[in-house]
């Protein structure tokens, strides 16, 4: 079986490919399965060496593998430059952190009767970690998974998604240039009725996914008793108090709701805003994303690219009619051609339509003016989602309050819900997944503890 990668902008195509049988992929994992004895043979200040060197193989890299990504995905090549900052600093991370697993000892008198012993509490690597990355940040989002991986010890069957194929081959080569050996990462696209006995193999001992619910629950019932890691999808709030900094929430509003077409699982995704700033802020905002420059993504001055494909368009289309339909009002957009996605905001929108409960994975703005803050905690939080949330206000205690009403794993203050460092804790609570990322934290969840009592 065979399967095709298209140029979302153009509807070029980029290549044509080959799933992995069954027979491919049982052969990759044996050869993984031999790879942990490997591992074991390369401490971790050796660990950390290749990974610092695969940082510095994809800075020299990083061209070259943005504008795969942008080809592939039709990201913009300002937003791919981007990501490959982030990927890099995500290989410099998982190097640093290959040196800090560091364990505790436990005395056994805190408990009695047992005395005289001593717990000596390591943590140590699970086995053979399966690392499924999505479409949107092919690259960056693999490095928080293989580089974390590795830095515990793991050996790691990568699946890209199809679309990133080039991509995905690119950064295995830097990678086993950089001193990774191929017993220890193997790079596996197998066919969609595949993935279920994949994840169900002996062989694999943990799942490392991040993409979507349906994908995720497929995923949980097919594992068993393995280790999952599942970065799902968010419905993510932005809020806007009289006292926020304007001019800086109108920039967070479009870098992380229009940038990368609005593909993110932390794109503010649904905003609300103070009635005594509502239509100051609705101005600016309309203002500024008129100006924005939608089209050929590998323009430099490109703001907004298109979306993954025409059917991601037409349901996002959906999304807007069925806004419009129960009330909403556009005050910019709701303009469509092919897998463009013009930049598109909306007023008076429902609090009960698909926009505003369910994740919409492209560049539209759902606005909503309030006045009381406790009135939009129960609609902020009637949603499966709970991934992270964004506030612009001087005053801390009301972030502390939201911090303890909101049902989300991050509260950014002045600043969107898309805020993310690769060294910060990384999930959600309810769908938006189970377990965090975060190089550290990614670590120690790919990790097991294991007690020496002497």
């Amino acid at each position: 079986m065979s399967y095709q990668v298209i140029n979302p902008f153009n509807q070029e195509r980029l290549a044509q490919y080959s799933y992995d049988t069954w027979e491919q992929v049982e052969r990759k994992l044996a050869l993984l399965k031999l790879g942990r004895r490997t591992l074991k043979n390369i401490p971790a200040f050796q660990r950390a060496h290749i990974l610092r060197r695969l940082s510095e193989l994809m800075e020299e890299h990083a061209e070259q593998l943005a504008e795969l990504i942008t080809r592939e995905t039709g990201k913009t090549i300002s937003d791919s430059r981007v990501e490959m900052g982030r990927a890099i600093n995500a290989a410099i991370a998982s190097a640093e952190e290959c040196r800090q697993l560091s364990g505790e000892a436990l005395d056994s008198d805190a408990y009695g009767p047992a005395r005289g012993k001593i717990g000596v509490v390591c943590w140590r690597p699970l086995g053979t970690v399966l690392c499924i990355t999505p479409f949107n940040f092919p690259i960056n989002i693999a490095l928080h998974k293989i580089g974390p991986a590795i830095a515990a010890g793991n050996t790691v069957l990568f699946k890209p998604g199809p679309q990133n194929t080039a991509s995905s081959q690119l950064l295995v080569k830097l990678c086993y240039e950089a001193g990774i050996p191929q017993d220890v990462l193997q790079l596996s696209v197998p066919a969609l009725e595949d993935m279920s006995r994949l994840v169900a193999h002996d062989d694999i001992s943990a799942v490392n996914f991040t993409g979507g619910t349906a994908a995720a629950n497929a995923i949980a019932a097919a594992a068993g008793y393995k280790k999952l890691l599942l970065e799902l999808g968010g419905n993510d709030p932005l809020i806007v108090m009289p006292d926020g900094d304007l001019e800086a929430a109108v920039a967070g509003a479009i870098n992380q709701r229009f940038a990368t077409a609005g593909q993110r699982c932390t794109a503010a995704k649904r905003l609300f805003i103070h009635g005594d700033v509502y239509d100051r802020f609705r101005d600016l905002l309309v203002q500024k994303s008129t100006a924005l420059k939608v089209g050929d993504p590998m323009d430099d001055d490109t703001f907004v690219g298109p979306v993954i494909h025409s059917g991601a368009a037409a349901e996002i289309r959906s999304r807007i009619e069925d806004a419009i339909e129960k009330g909403a009002t556009v005050a910019l957009g709701n303009r469509y051609e092919g897998a463009f996605v013009y930049p598109t905001i909306l007023e008076n929108v429902s609090t009960d339509c698909e926009l505003m409960v369910e994740e919409t994975f492209g560049p539209v703005m759902p606005l909503c003016r309030f006045t009381d803050v406790e009135d939009i905690i129960p609609v902020i939080n009637n949603t499966a989602y709970g991934l992270q949330a964004g506030i612009f206000t001087q005053n801390l205690g009301l972030v502390r309050y939201l911090f303890e009403q909101l049902d989300v794993g991050t509260l950014a203050c002045n600043d969107g819900p898309g805020f993310r460092t690769e060294h910060f804790p990384f999930g959600g609570v309810k769908q938006s997944g189970v377990g965090r990322e975060g190089i550290k934290y990614a670590v120690r969840e790919m990790s097991v503890v294991k007690t020496l009592v002497i």
